[in-house]
């Protein structure tokens, strides 16, 4: 079985948080993998308010999550657009599924996965009626709570082969821009695939729900701010060249437009 990814990537202040919440990343059953990157697992029991910041990635969420002031619930969360906020108070638990870039269409396949972006739905929205969070939140146990979601996923895996197909492709394309340095340009990436522009940013559309040039993006600010906030000194233009950004300003105004803050004063 193959363990969850253990970078932060995409959480902003990593360590404050792990100091102050339980954060555990699962492995899901077998037939989920293709389209499911992990389970992400959030208990916490606070003496004074917390609140977590995320840079999102381009993905979707489920998340059944119960705050101390309300009973559980369960929600959509589709790519996030800007960066996210949580205010944590109490105690409280969080049981998420993120998906792969390009893995939550075959779970949803009469929608496309732009009408998810930048919103936060209820589950019945995407899945009808579908119960009480209870299932996945009450357990104590951890291994219980991951069961609960196998079995909340997989008979939902619900699309044909053609679907299948695509949501292959798009789960692998994006998996290239996050892992291949040397992808610079939608344009040569496309042509690289074998594929049009247009034919790259309609499946991108539908299966991701943004596009190729906004997951390249995405991925450099993560590794960006992941390297500001691991190395003492940082050389911001050898990092912009490296990144394949044109020069050190722009590096820095895709960090400041995505967190709000410079690079300089992200790493303070």
């Amino acid at each position: 079985m193959a363990a969850p990814r253990r970078d932060t990537r995409g959480i902003v202040d990593a360590p404050g948080l792990f100091t102050r919440v339980q954060f555990r990343r699962r492995t899901p059953t077998a037939p989920l993998r293709p389209y499911v990157e992990h389970y992400w697992l959030i208990d916490w029991d606070l003496p004074e308010p917390y609140a977590t910041h995320v840079v999102p990635h381009p993905c979707v969420n489920l998340v059944f999550q119960r705050y101390a002031d309300r009973p559980g619930f369960g929600e959509v969360a589709g790519v996030g657009l800007e960066l996210f906020a949580q205010k944590l108070a109490g105690r409280g638990r969080v049981c998420g599924v993120q998906f792969r870039p390009g893995g939550f269409r075959p779970f949803t396949p009469e929608r496309p996965a732009t009408d998810w972006t930048g919103r936060r739905l209820p589950l019945a929205t995407a899945f009808g009626p579908t119960g009480a969070a209870g299932p996945v939140l009450e357990p104590d146990d951890e291994d219980a709570r991951v069961a609960a979601l196998d079995a909340f996923l997989t008979p939902r895996l619900q699309a044909g082969p053609r679907m299948l197909a695509q949501a292959d492709l798009a789960v692998g394309l994006a998996d290239r821009i996050r892992t291949d340095r040397t992808i610079r340009r939608v344009a040569d990436f496309a042509r690289a695939e074998g594929m049009s522009v247009r034919a790259l940013q309609r499946l991108f559309a539908g299966y991701v729900g943004v596009s190729p040039k906004w997951v390249l993006l995405r991925y450099r600010v993560h590794e960006a701010l992941e390297r500001a906030a691991s190395e003492a000194e940082v050389d911001w233009a050898a990092l912009a060249a490296e990144l394949g950004y044109s020069d050190q300003a722009h590096l820095v105004r895709e960090v400041t437009a995505t967190v709000g803050v410079p690079p300089t004063a992200y790493v303070r």
